[in-house]
């Protein structure tokens, strides 16, 4: 169970080594490798500032948060609000927050803004991944594929009278 969910913006440089630290929680595939410590921090860090720089490049205007659960650090939120459309750009979160709630939540907060304004929420999840389940079950549907990404997108629903 979790606490007080909440997000702020992200507040450069010092959330840094937080936003490094989600990252690296979602590249679990990494540890098998057999890597030398220093080896894998230095590949994690070069792929990190790479998505990084991807990202602020590709949604100047997104919004850039810091999930919080009572207060504290939990995870990462993009979005880039369109006209056209809601993109969720990344949600992460650290391992303990994951399966808790939290990202159906915050997820069902923006379904709701992009119902009542009438627009598509999307998404793109590596075709592979377990987190396509996640947003399938928000109510995603696939909708191509880019390369290794799925493109998914949840329709708006008409507002209830």
């Amino acid at each position: 169970m979790h606490g007080d969910v909440s997000a702020r913006p992200e507040r450069l440089p010092d959330d840094g080594g937080f936003l490094l630290s989600v990252y690296a929680s979602t590249r679990p595939e990494l540890t098998g490798l057999g890597w030398p410590a220093q080896q894998h921090d230095a590949f994690i860090r070069m792929q990190f500032a790479a998505q990084t720089r991807h990202y602020r490049e590709s949604f100047p205007d997104a919004t850039y948060s810091v999930i919080c659960v009572d207060g504290g650090p939990a995870g990462r939120l993009i979005v880039n609000h369109a006209e056209d459309q809601i993109l969720i750009v990344d949600m992460a979160l650290l391992p303990e927050f994951r399966r808790t709630g939290i990202g159906s939540g915050l997820v069902r907060r923006l379904l709701d803004q992009a119902d009542a304004s009438h627009l598509p929420v999307r998404c793109h999840v590596l075709h592979d991944s377990i987190a396509r389940r996640f947003w399938e079950h928000a109510g995603f549907a696939a909708r191509g594929r880019d390369g290794v990404y799925l493109a998914m997108e949840r329709a708006p629903r008409a507002r209830r009278p």
